[in-house]
């Protein structure tokens, strides 16, 4: 992988999103593309899979998140290659990955993934310590990836503590 350059905010949208299934995915099903905040919408169409994946056992949604998770590593880091922007705000699958993260062992209703997602993009956005040093010195998928997975490790044990208080 090349060391692309960080992509300027409101950029290019590819024509790639909507004929490379690759690219179509890590554009979150092309929520990506939406004009204002990407990463938002990245991060509430994560919202819908959740039921599905909260019918499976434990152990079964932990093996989907470390899945999502090295897909994310490889799926980010091809995407950036190809279109030689590292981090282009359209790619999402990392926002996803880490509301997934965020909502592990959160009681079922909407407002937990209201919560939820507050709460990730909460840390997403003010990307405390390490968040934002792994940010700017970690390249390529994996870093594409990191960021968003420690916010959502971050917003998951904020979650953690509300359950703990409020279910």
């Amino acid at each position: 992988m090349t060391d692309h350059p960080k992509q300027v905010p409101g950029e290019f949208v590819p024509p790639s999103v909507w004929r490379n299934p690759w690219h179509f995915l890590a554009f979150g099903f092309g929520s990506g593309t939406l004009p204002k905040a990407p990463g938002t919408w990245g991060s509430l169409v994560a919202l819908p899979f959740i039921p599905l994946w909260q019918m499976l056992p434990d152990w079964g949604y932990w093996l989907m998140l470390g899945i999502t998770m090295l897909f994310g590593f490889w799926l980010c880091g091809k995407v950036a290659d190809d279109l030689r922007v590292h981090d282009h705000e359209g790619i999402v699958w990392d926002e996803m990955v880490g509301m997934w993260i965020t909502l592990w062992l959160v009681p079922e209703g909407w407002y937990w993934l209201l919560a939820g997602f507050l709460m990730f993009r909460f840390f997403d956005i003010l990307k405390p310590w390490p968040i934002r040093w792994i940010d700017r010195h970690v390249h390529g998928g994996v870093g594409i990836m990191l960021d968003d997975v420690l916010a959502g490790v971050f917003a998951w044990l904020a979650m953690q503590g509300l359950v703990w208080i409020f279910a």
